[in-house]
Formats: C-alpha cells, structure tokens, sequence
C-alpha cells in the first residue's frame, strides 16, 4: 500500500543551503546602512559648522520614512504630513545638541513617533466621547443614512465590541510593558518591519531581535492573563473572545 503524500508549508521545509544568499543579503543591507550612517554624520557636522543649506538634503534624505511612519501610526495623510514637517522643525532647532550617540535616521525616528503618539493621544481624548448612530442621514438633504454606506461583511455588533474590549486590553497591557518590549513589538507589529531593520534601527544583532521579540509576546500574554484571570494564558487570543449567537452577546471562551 502506497501512503499518502503529505505537503508540509514552506515555512517547515528545509532551507538545504539557502543560509549563504541571506546571510550575504543582511551584510549588504548592513554595510548600506553603515555607508547611510556615515554620510549623515558628516552631513550633521557641515550643518553644525554653519552650513545651513545641507539641512534640505538631510530633509530630502528622511522625508519618505518619517511621513511612512507618521502615517502608519495616525492612519490619515494630512495628520501624517503635518507630523513630517514638525518633526524636521524639532529637528533643525534640536541638530545643534545631537551628540551622535545613535544614528540620525534613529534619531529622527524618535522624534516623528513621540510627536505622532502624542497627537493621537491629543484627538483620542477629544473624540472618544463622539457618537454618531448609523441611522443619521448623510446630509441634511438625502435620505441615505450611515448604515447604507456601511460594508455587508462588517463584523456585528457585538463582534465589534469584542474587538474593541480585547484592543483596548492589549493597548493597556502594551504601556506595562518593559520600554525595549514595548518599542520592538511596535516596530515588528505596528510598522512591519523585517528582522533586518529592526536589528539596524535598535543596533542590535538579528538574533537579540528575535529573542527579544519572543519575551516581549510572552511578557504580553502574561500581562493581559493576569489583568484578566477568567483567560488561559496559553490560549490564543483570537480564542478569548466568542459570540453568543442565541442571546447576541459577547462571552468569554473561559466562561
């Protein structure tokens, strides 16, 4: 009798001497990002000397990133936009005090994420408190409402409010955490960095960044169990959560 094949994922099967062109590709990306690095230390030291004009090529050199990063954490282009400029704005008063103990792309990164933090911060506690019910025309002269304009395939109701329960959780557990698991869950989780740009942007090795990573996820699951002692702190958190079909209500899978 002939057994069955199975078909593992690619994720399982051997890599059989595919280490060498990755290995060779982080020391590429690696090196690009030493010669970067360089080349803003030196366009960092003109500017402190008096040459004012190499602050357009500095700007030129990060605006990309730093609206990705404004926009990844404030999802809106305008926001985003104002963020980018303030950034360079903090940056060009603050350059002359830039000791060069990080990069300047790190440096710079730091200031775009505490500025767009703050501003989402600034708009959660003024709108957290709007409401607008679904049934609400559009304007003052149609008859469509809200909830015409709203996708078929939204989740319900009380899945809505499940997801939002258990953002709520994670976000508040996330502010427990130790400052270096906070900061590397959000570039690996929020900005969907690779392993490789991580380890460049924190200056540690890939492997500190994965071991990192998997503290920082199990330091997570530890706090939300213990803020909410009804959940398994094995369980997956897509298990916590389920909807009572018979009464409409949200339950805990524990319960």
């Amino acid at each position: 009798m002939i057994a069955p094949s199975l078909s593992l994922p690619s994720f399982l099967l051997p890599t059989q001497g595919s280490d060498q062109p990755a290995v060779s590709e982080r020391a590429e990306k690696s090196a690009a990002s030493r010669r970067e690095a360089l080349h803003d230390a030196e366009l960092v030291r003109r500017f402190n000397a008096g040459e004012e004009s190499v602050f357009v090529e500095i700007m030129t050199r990060h605006r990309e990133r730093i609206f990705a990063i404004a926009l990844s954490l404030l999802r809106n282009r305008a926001d985003a936009e104002e963020i980018a400029q303030d950034t360079f704005i903090r940056a060009h008063r603050a350059l002359p005090r830039f000791r060069g103990d990080s990069s300047l792309a790190t440096w710079l990164h730091r200031i775009v994420v505490n500025l767009a933090r703050n501003r989402y911060w600034y708009f959660f506690r003024r709108r957290r408190h709007a409401t607008v019910s679904l049934d609400c025309a559009l304007t003052d002269d149609s008859s469509v409402t809200f909830a015409d304009v709203v996708a078929t395939d939204a989740p319900t109701p009380a899945r809505a409010a499940a997801n939002g329960e258990f953002s709520a959780l994670v976000t508040a557990c996330m502010e427990k955490l130790d400052a270096r698991h906070r900061e590397i869950l959000r570039h690996r989780n929020l900005l969907n960095r690779s392993y490789e740009e991580i380890a460049s942007a924190l200056g540690i090795n890939v492997g500190t960044v994965k071991s990192r990573i998997a503290r920082a996820r199990a330091n997570l699951r530890s706090l939300i169990a213990k803020t909410c002692p009804e959940f398994d702190d094995d369980a997956a958190p897509s298990d916590w959560f389920e909807t009572n079909r018979a009464t409409g209500r949200v339950s805990t899978a524990a319960a």
